[in-house]
């Protein structure tokens, strides 16, 4: 009689499990080095913006349908394009959260280069087009962009490398000029070209936070200021329908003969923020978004926000605001670096000085610009710009700042080298 023999585990089957196992485990460190970070101002960062756009994706959604309705299209539509613009842009601000430092530098030229070359196709017949006014969109086909929100990217990262590349010349105020005047100024006055004040305004508010930040001299900021100001109200008064605005905000939109023109949309917006009261509607209940407030989801989408939210959400958007720039200015101490530190100060300015310049304008106490809340209007070239600054912020604050070492002294040889130094070096 036969016996079979006794079945036995093969021999490879621990060696492969065990092959598994450190496959996976494998995998899991790889995720962790791309999506992990080693400070809470990263993750207080990207939850805060997350939280901005998917606040965003919902108000587009319910200030937007009954237009888009309206004028022949989907109840989604207008949510759609905003939640396609986010699925690219989130993305792309991971993407930039992982670049080094010294890639943001070695792209500052090229990138305001690009930035200024896309600008000036907004000027080119066929491919540019304008819009309330403003001459500052190119189209191909169905698909449209803003090329003046990618300028403000490229401007932030530049300006922090001339600064940078310059910190021992700031004294001197012709290093300040030459080469900050000449480019800025060239990439604001082509958005001005295209009639966006608004914008315009933002952009030069990131060169002077640039100027403060890199330790520019105040006195050279305010006559800085003064010029621009100058130059701000003499392009004013060339438009005679932005000088009628200004007017029109000079007086508290009281003229009747205004307010069919001029305050229409500043006196729906207040009519809507003062319908909301403590609570608000309700989510979808707006009156103002039924075609009486002109761009409801995104100039004035603050209004819709008011009038369904409330002012408990109102002040909801505004402390998620201050969360954002409490962030930026955390980042900015807890870095050594003084590029890094300027740029995440110029996005802050752009980001959150442009949230405040919105909502003061829906609020009646700046005259109508024309600039969207960041991360929270309809539009895929603001919202993908900002994303795409958030991550650039985000690669900073990724990693905590290596500590200095004080154990070897500046020697006086060290002061005269540098000092000989900052005598040759010629203008950037």
């Amino acid at each position: 009689m036969t016996h079979s023999p006794p079945r036995t585990s093969s021999p490879r089957t621990p060696a492969g499990s065990a092959n598994r196992e450190r496959r996976t485990a494998g995998a899991i460190v790889a995720v962790k080095r791309v999506f992990g970070a080693e400070t809470g101002n990263y993750f207080l960062l990207l939850g805060t913006t997350l939280f901005l756009v998917l606040f965003g994706l919902i108000m587009v959604l319910s200030s937007s349908s009954v237009e888009e309705i309206s004028s022949g299209g989907s109840f989604f539509s207008a949510f759609l394009r905003q939640g396609l613009y986010a699925l690219l842009g989130i993305p792309l601000m991971l993407v930039a959260s992982r670049m080094p430092v010294s890639f943001w530098k070695r792209w500052a030229w090229p990138a305001i280069a690009l930035g200024a070359l896309l600008q000036l196709l907004v000027f080119v017949p066929g491919l540019g087009y304008g819009y309330g006014g403003n001459q500052n969109w190119i189209r191909i086909g169905n698909f449209t962009a803003q090329p003046s929100e990618l300028v403000k990217l490229a401007l932030a990262v530049w300006l922090a490398w001339v600064v940078t590349a310059k910190k021992d010349l700031l004294h001197d105020w012709k290093h300040v000029f030459v080469p900050i005047a000449p480019v800025a100024g060239l990439a604001i006055g082509f958005v001005l070209l295209g009639n966006d004040l608004g914008t315009a305004i933002v952009m030069l508010a990131m060169v002077l936070a640039a100027l403060f930040y890199a330790g520019v001299k105040l006195r050279v900021i305010a006559t800085a200021v003064v010029v621009v100001s100058a130059l701000g109200i003499a392009v004013a008064s060339l438009s005679d329908s932005r000088t009628a605005r200004i007017e029109a905000w000079l007086t508290g939109c009281s003229n009747e003969n205004d307010f069919s023109n001029y305050c229409w949309q500043t006196v729906h917006g207040w009519w809507a923020l003062a319908d909301g009261g403590i609570l608000g509607s309700g989510l979808g209940g707006s009156r103002a978004k039924w075609n009486w407030l002109p761009e409801a989801d995104n100039d004035f989408i603050f209004a819709i926000i008011g009038d369904e939210l409330g002012l408990i959400g109102s002040l909801v958007v505004l402390v998620l605001f201050v969360v954002l720039s409490v962030t930026f200015v955390r980042i900015m101490r807890s870095t050594t670096d003084n590029f890094s530190r300027i740029v995440t100060g110029g996005v802050m300015i752009w980001i959150v000085g442009q949230a405040f310049i919105n909502i003061a304008v829906v609020l009646g106490v700046l005259p109508v610009l024309g600039v969207p809340l960041p991360l929270i209007s309809a539009g895929g070239s603001a919202l993908i710009a900002s994303l795409l600054a958030v991550g650039v912020v985000l690669s900073f604050a990724r990693h905590r700042p290596e500590p200095v070492d004080l154990s070897e002294p500046v020697t006086p040889s060290d002061r005269s080298r540098s000092a000989a130094a900052r005598r040759s070096r010629p203008l950037v």
